[in-house]
């Protein structure tokens, strides 16, 4: 079930008159749990076994982690949670992938190996609930916040069905608490949920669908090279596509949650608008750059153990990161060049404080250009992201730069290239002026006649353009 659908809709309206009936918050909360349950299983109902067993293990395992004195046991338990968790990801994401590659090694010591394929489905969301179920095993065994103390509590923070496939990545003191007591949103809450629901299925179906997903699609499987305006046109975008597609996903998870009275972490916050790698690793998927900071490059020595140290462990962060996103080496690459970015970015800082040097200006024309800048260096990313192999990718690259000069194919229309050539910089404009506001706060701060017509635009836009809606894209991941 996706949010930018009819059934949605009536799911949607079902769960909201299921919480606001006058029942026990314990009805409720199993109303929730099954709820979530029917959500995800309107993919493929055996993999709910999948999440429940997940559930169940991380439950009882992260348990007698926190009050298990023998650290022998204790490192046992969490290794017992670590190959359950990380296995089942490995064998459902990756099963094929190293599969694939075991045969490629094989092959090239002259043994004829061809096995048959496995057929592995991979499940709705299972990066985003293994890391959920990771981080509470890992917290418990470091003892930094209380064990769940009710299993319902914590299946429905492993399921709760607005985070559920594509995020944010939650962690237990975020929402366990918020499900201990009766919650119902406010007025003021469920206006704002209401809100941000229509704005993320007006990013996700009218801009990302709608405006930018067939250019896009019709430069990356184009098989022959193109000329550089259709080139850039399609990697531009790609680039609001993805933004539009995820960020969407994320502000309906927010909203949804908000209707119910809940509270999920912010996950974007205008990346398109940052100043360097860094900021753009803080405003985009927050919740994953987090937790790749909390559990992998901090764990690995972070920034106190030298410098030698630090680059090692952000570069290895980075391409975890690349390779979390999908089973392919284009996923490594892609986390290998945001990794060398951030390399080059932090020499840099460092030789200007060595130098005396004032800090870059992050304000006015200047901050500006540098977020343009780092935005057309992320696109460049975005080729190996969404290229499905290295010689597709090169080709596009060498594309852009027009190498191919009048050898190179004209695809897109006019219309296309003119959409591209209004929508990216209207993003760009708009996320820059936004860069340290909420959209909240500024419907908040409308007239009310300004705001009711801005909300009827978004709503009559999303059922014009519902047709093209299609599955988020970070449901593959």
């Amino acid at each position: 079930m996706v949010f930018n659908s009819y059934t949605f809709i009536v799911f949607f309206a079902v769960m909201l008159l299921l919480h606001y009936l006058p029942l026990s918050w314990k009805t409720k909360k199993i109303n929730l749990l099954l709820g979530s349950y029917v959500f995800y299983a309107a993919w493929n109902p055996p993999f709910i076994l999948l999440l429940w067993l997940s559930t169940v293990i991380d439950f009882f395992v992260g348990r007698k982690l926190y009050y298990e004195e023998n650290k022998m046991r204790k490192k046992l338990l969490l290794v017992v949670s670590l190959i359950g968790n990380l296995g089942m990801l490995c064998f459902f994401k990756y099963g094929e992938f190293i599969l694939e590659n075991f045969v490629s090694i094989v092959n090239m010591f002259g043994m004829d190996y061809h096995p048959a394929d496995p057929g592995i489905i991979l499940p709705a969301g299972i990066s985003f609930y293994t890391f959920t179920t990771l981080c509470y095993t890992i917290d418990m065994y470091k003892k930094e916040s209380a064990p769940v103390k009710s299993l319902l509590d914590f299946s429905l923070f492993v399921t709760f069905f607005p985070h559920l496939v594509a995020g944010p990545i939650v962690r237990p003191p975020q929402l366990v608490p918020q499900f201990e007591k009766p919650k119902m949103a406010t007025r003021k809450q469920f206006f704002d949920g209401l809100l941000l629901l229509s704005l993320g299925l007006f990013m996700k179906v009218v801009i990302a669908d709608s405006l930018l997903a067939n250019t896009a699609d019709t430069v990356f499987n184009a098989p022959m090279p193109l000329n550089a305006l259709d080139s850039w046109a399609g990697v531009l975008a790609f680039s609001g596509q993805i933004f539009m597609d995820f960020a969407g996903y994320s502000t309906c998870a927010i909203g949804v949650a908000m209707c119910l009275g809940f509270s999920l972490p912010q996950n974007f916050n205008n990346p398109y608008a940052s100043i360097g790698f860094s900021d753009f690793w803080k405003r985009w998927h927050i919740t994953l750059s987090a937790w790749l900071r909390d559990y992998l490059y901090i764990p690995l020595g972070g920034n106190r153990k030298g410098k030698v140290r630090m680059y090692i462990a952000l570069m290895l962060t980075m391409l975890l990161g690349g390779l979390w996103h999908g089973a392919s080496w284009t996923f490594v690459f892609w986390g290998a060049l945001h990794g060398l970015y951030l390399w080059i970015e932090k020499a840099l800082s460092e030789r200007r404080k060595a130098k005396g040097l004032a800090p870059v200006k992050k304000t006015g024309f200047v901050g500006f250009s540098l977020a343009v800048l780092t935005f057309l260096l992320v696109c460049i990313t975005w080729v190996f992201f969404r290229a499905d192999s290295f010689g597709k990718a090169g080709m596009l690259l060498l594309s852009m730069v027009g190498t191919f000069g009048d050898q190179g194919f004209k695809l897109l229309s006019t219309i296309a290239i003119l959409k591209v050539a209004i929508v990216i910089p209207c993003i760009l404009v708009f996320q820059w002026m936004m860069r340290n506001r909420q959209v909240t706060q500024e419907a908040h701060s409308m007239s009310w006649w300004k705001l009711g017509m801005a909300w009827s635009f978004l709503v009559l836009m999303i059922v014009w353009a519902q047709e093209s809606g299609s599955a988020f894209i970070y449901f593959q991941f």
